[in-house]
């Protein structure tokens, strides 16, 4: 029997911490995208516009109090930051439109994606060790774009509790691991 040494100790601990932690904010997330879908959207909203609102502040602050920038990069930054603060006022002001026309971007984002995946694992076959399955995956890929650009509220709605599910179960995964995790 070998016994660890406290750094060691401490390490595993901070592990499974690290773990348990991780576990339990995937999960109560999780848990909270599944019971209160539409809140939980419009307060991932308000998070992008606040992140928006500081990330314009930072930007036109780079373009006022920069030294070492050229004229122009100055210019750039101000029009940046100043764009980037007007979006997330006008976010803050809609939360749960702005949160509706998220959806439908990323539905239709993702959709565009997943269309471009499949031409390209098309345009890949030839070299394809798997032929099959590439070709499976390729044409599964493209008509899942295909409806998700047409109904991409609807898909956005889809992914949204796919994430909201994944969540859960990989956070009580991660509590487990937590809870089972021993040094090598």
């Amino acid at each position: 029997m070998s016994a660890e040494s406290p750094a060691a100790k401490t390490a595993v601990n901070g592990i499974r911490t690290a773990f348990g932690v991780g576990g339990l904010v995937a999960l109560i997330v999780g848990i909270i995208i599944l019971v209160w879908p539409g809140h939980a959207a419009v307060a991932l909203t308000a998070v992008i516009a606040a992140y928006a609102i500081v990330g314009g502040l930072v930007y036109a602050g780079l373009g006022i109090f920069s030294k070492s920038m050229g004229g122009w990069a100055r210019v750039g930054h101000i029009i940046l930051g100043i764009l980037f603060i007007i979006a997330g006022i006008i976010a803050f002001t809609e939360l749960a439109q702005t949160a509706v026309w998220l959806a439908v971007f990323i539905g239709i984002l993702v959709g565009i994606m997943w269309i471009v995946e499949g031409v390209v694992a098309l345009t890949a076959l030839g070299t394809s060790t798997s032929r099959g399955w590439s070709l499976f995956f390729a044409i599964l890929s493209i008509i899942a774009g295909i409806i998700l650009l047409f109904s991409p509220l609807w898909g956005a709605i889809v992914l949204w509790w796919l994430l909201g599910i994944s969540l859960v179960v990989l956070g009580i995964i991660q509590m487990i691991r937590a809870f089972t995790f021993k040094a090598a």
